[in-house]
């Protein structure tokens, strides 16, 4: 076998970044099903070539546990396996997104949110990710309001911000210091579902009937 080709050693904000460093942050266990491997991956990073690496670990990482133990847990214990679609940003890759496919907010607005490893204005730490929920996507599809779900999410998760969007009721959830408990969506009806200037438009009686035949919150049992 002929030994591999000698190429030179990657780097990263002129740091260099070797394997073992990225298979240690890929291995760092966010919480019981998510690793950090698992936030890592961005179609824009991988076409046009960027690194999708953070510039402070510790943060992405205390921030990515906090999502991945606070929010997305719950959901795999009640809804089985979720699909991660868009989570860590570097503010390379963000930035490159927001111009060339208008697919991303600025960096500013990501910070504490897809940029994990960047407090916000304020100091808040925050981490964020787009997930589509297959049990609930079906339903979707077949004309389900995503307003059920939201409202799921409302009575039973204290995130920060969630925005659905029109595909497979994929929706951004984003855990952050001093949550401010905002619901927005792309899919119709669109539009501002709560804001952190009220009480939520509805009854919890009437949010409850939305969802009543949801599982059981956090029904699944897993093997110790």
């Amino acid at each position: 076998m002929e030994d591999a080709p000698d190429f030179p050693a990657p780097s990263y904000r002129g740091k260099p970044v070797s394997v073992p460093t990225l298979e240690k942050l890929g291995r760092e266990q966010l919480s019981a099903h998510f690793y950090m491997r698992d936030f890592l991956y961005s179609e824009i990073a991988a076409v046009h070539g960027l690194h999708n690496i953070p510039d402070d670990p510790a943060l992405a990482i205390q921030s990515g546990r906090r999502l991945a133990q606070d929010l997305l847990e719950p959901l795999v214990a009640t809804f089985g396996p979720i699909v991660v679609r868009s989570a860590y940003r570097a503010p390379e890759v963000n930035a490159y997104g927001q111009k060339h496919y208008k697919s991303c907010s600025s960096n500013e607005a990501n910070r504490a949110a897809h940029i994990w490893d960047q407090r916000d204005a304020q100091g808040n730490m925050g981490a964020s990710a787009s997930v589509v929920i297959p049990w609930f996507a079906r339903r979707f599809e077949q004309g389900r309001d995503w307003r059920d779900l939201a409202w799921w999410l409302y009575d039973h998760l204290v995130f920060h911000d969630v925005q659905f969007f029109t595909k497979r009721a994929a929706f951004n959830l984003c855990w952050r210091e001093n949550p401010e408990r905002r619901i927005g969506s792309y899919a119709a009806p669109r539009g501002n579902l709560t804001t952190p200037a009220g009480p939520p438009p509805i009854s919890r009686q009437d949010r409850r009937a939305a969802y009543a035949d949801f599982p059981p919150f956090q029904g699944i049992a897993f093997p110790d």
